[in-house]
């Protein structure tokens, strides 16, 4: 049950000077007291309570005032919807630009002082520039003529075939040159160099000393264009060494074996011959 306060009347300096309080504290006449006393008097109004109150149900908005002021606000809505709607159909649409093209056709006689129009002007078109003609340029080397074609024979075409030629190692003209007998007695051929050796190959084995002559050695043949097993044959001059000079440096000779037929005799004996020469002063 809510807490219910008595609420004191409020002092006179709240309530206003009312026609009572002027006829009970001012000096006046009888008769005019008594006309103020007979005015009615105006009752004070209670402050509101200082405390706090529950809200009641009397408090609550009812439920048909909330809905008739949400029915209200809705209908103002629609009708400033239907309104808006309806001025944009009465506005004017943009019209658009027409494409016609329009003629006014005026007879001769109707304003003699009105200039003629001037006549359209013919636009001239460009006229191309021609370039100028460049002159053929001829070369001065002459055309190549196709040779002329020789008739051959068969057997004119078979004696040109390069493939029935000598071979140059073919044959007793191909064959290697027998110079003696080796130490052993084989059959000795002249080296023939597949490269020549240098002088600084050379060079490292002369004897101090040594006089300008040749010496002569004999050689076995093996695979590699290489040579071993050499024996000394002889010296010019005589004891000047030059032979054992020769020998010691054989091993970077680059001979190659002796032909028979064409075909190479690798383990033949082939003789070696070295010069020696005095150069510069």
């Amino acid at each position: 049950m809510p807490c219910r306060r008595r609420i004191a009347p409020s002092p006179p300096g709240r309530q206003g000077f009312s026609p009572v309080f002027i006829a009970n504290h001012l000096q006046l006449p009888f008769s005019l007291r008594k006309i103020l006393r007979s005015l009615p008097r105006k009752t004070a109004r209670p402050l509101a309570a200082r405390t706090y109150r529950p809200r009641t149900a009397h408090d609550e908005t009812p439920l048909r005032r909330r809905a008739s002021g949400a029915a209200l606000t809705l209908g103002v809505n629609l009708l400033l919807l239907f309104l808006l709607l309806g001025i944009n159909g009465y506005l004017p649409l943009p019209e658009k630009p027409s494409r016609a093209l329009t003629v006014d056709l005026l007879p001769e006689s109707h304003d003699v002082s009105t200039p003629a129009k001037a006549a359209p002007k013919t636009q001239t078109q460009p006229v191309p520039r021609q370039r100028p003609k460049t002159p053929p340029i001829t070369s001065p080397i002459p055309a190549r003529q196709p040779l002329p074609m020789i008739e051959m024979s068969k057997e004119e075409m078979a004696a040109a075939d390069i493939r029935n030629l000598p071979r140059a190692d073919a044959g007793s003209a191909g064959d290697s040159e027998e110079v003696g007998r080796g130490p052993h007695g084989e059959v000795l051929y002249n080296a023939e160099w597949a490269r020549e050796p240098t002088d600084a190959e050379l060079a490292g084995y002369l004897p101090k000393d040594a006089p300008e002559g040749s010496g002569l050695i004999a050689c076995k043949t093996i695979p590699g264009n290489r040579v071993d097993d050499c024996v000394e044959l002889g010296n010019d001059p005589p004891g000047s060494h030059l032979a054992r000079a020769v020998r010691l440096a054989a091993w970077q000779f680059h001979v190659r074996p002796p032909r028979r037929n064409g075909k190479p005799m690798i383990g033949e004996w082939v003789r070696i011959r070295i010069d020696y020469y005095h150069t510069g002063g």
